[in-house]
């Protein structure tokens, strides 16, 4: 009881506090402990099968996800409770992918980022077998159209890194980066520095107003992947200052387009279509851009303002009384899906909101 009195107090506090001020370092874990806890006591078999219109297995994406965003908040308070819960996750799942190791889907291949951070830990063999032996099977053929999607990106593409870093092996490396550009090249807006979420947005398509059709939650995957990817490459890898640029590129894109409450709309540039607070896509935009400030690849003058303003937003008004958040789009591929996203609703699936938040808050806190 006390610790939630403290909480509510530092939410008080917030009301009063100017947007270009962040959140104490305080404030800021005690979101995340609290919106975790709210999930972990939900959830207390980690095998547990999700049952909504149809059952799903609890490694599908979504929950894959949450695990991210667990291990990165592990990764600044490295709390015993959080690394068990993320080892029976595995153990419950043979630390298996949801349709085996010839799987090709990214979103089955999510888990093992999560699977390996694990192995890191504590190397045991079983852990990162099934998804080493996923990706070598996809290594062994010339295909690489499989990313027809944008999420598909961040899925699957710091697996690879992850993998190609382990072992050492550049053709890691290599593949993935074959597979980013092919995506790339057919959903990328190398002008506006944006990108469609899949072939179904490309222009004829477009919002409302006349613009092109950007999705949040679908770029913020993209910034997040290259985020995460560039993480585990060495600086001077051969495919390291592509993605860099590609980073660069979306993050200048977005600061325009954030809304004056710190959000950004699903719908990118149609505010109007759709407009209102959601929390993956910010969660997603706060992660990478506060990433870009720690490492020096964005201006702290021009960037920093923006995270500050959007993290403060989602602290204050997206985190309930209980710890569920708010304000967190349904699962879907375009601004439409899901909606009305309201504080109050909960959308078909909690854990990926609280995965994209738990990435962002980690990044801010370790900002100095």
């Amino acid at each position: 009881m006390k610790k939630y009195f403290l909480f509510v107090s530092m939410l008080l506090a917030l009301g009063t506090q100017a947007q270009h001020t962040l959140i104490p370092k305080k404030t800021t874990l005690a979101a995340m402990t609290k919106t975790n806890q709210y999930f972990m006591e939900k959830w207390p078999d980690t095998g547990k099968e999700i049952v909504l219109n149809k059952t799903w297995p609890s490694n599908i994406w979504t929950r894959g996800v949450y695990y991210e965003g667990l291990m990165a908040l592990y990764s600044v308070d490295p709390k015993k409770s959080y690394y068990d819960y993320a080892v029976q996750w595995g153990e419950k799942h043979n630390w298996n992918l949801r349709n085996g190791i010839k799987t090709r889907n990214a979103d089955d291949q999510d888990c093992g980022q999560t699977y390996i951070d694990l192995y890191l830990i504590d190397k045991q063999a079983e852990r990162i077998a099934n998804i080493k032996a996923s990706i070598d099977t996809m290594l062994k053929t010339s295909k690489i159209d499989d990313w027809h999607w944008i999420d598909a990106i961040q899925m699957a593409m710091p697996v690879m890194a992850r993998l190609g870093k382990i072992y050492k092996d550049t053709a890691y490396y290599h593949r993935m980066y074959e597979m980013y550009e092919w995506t790339k090249n057919g959903l990328y807006n190398k002008e506006e520095h944006l990108w469609w979420r899949d072939k179904d947005f490309i222009p004829p398509y477009k919002e409302p107003n006349g613009q092109n059709c950007y999705w949040s939650r679908g770029n913020g995957w993209v910034l997040a992947a290259l985020v995460r990817t560039m993480e585990q490459l060495p600086e001077s890898a051969r495919y390291y200052k592509i993605l860099l640029d590609d980073f660069k590129e979306m993050s200048a894109a977005l600061l325009p387009l954030q809304r004056e409450d710190g959000f950004w709309n699903a719908s990118l540039r149609d505010p109007g279509n759709y407009g209102g607070k959601e929390l993956t896509g910010t969660s997603l935009f706060v992660y990478g851009i506060t990433w870009g400030i720690r490492k020096g690849y964005l201006d702290k003058k021009t960037y920093y303002p923006v995270v500050v303003k959007a993290w403060n937003a989602l602290v204050k008004d997206c985190v309930h009384d209980n710890g569920m958040l708010g304000f967190v789009q349904s699962t879907g591929k375009q601004p439409s899906d899901g909606q009305p996203v309201t504080f109050d609703k909960i959308p078909d699936f909690e854990d990926y909101g609280l995965g994209c938040f738990l990435l962002a808050g980690s990044e801010i806190y370790k900002l100095k």
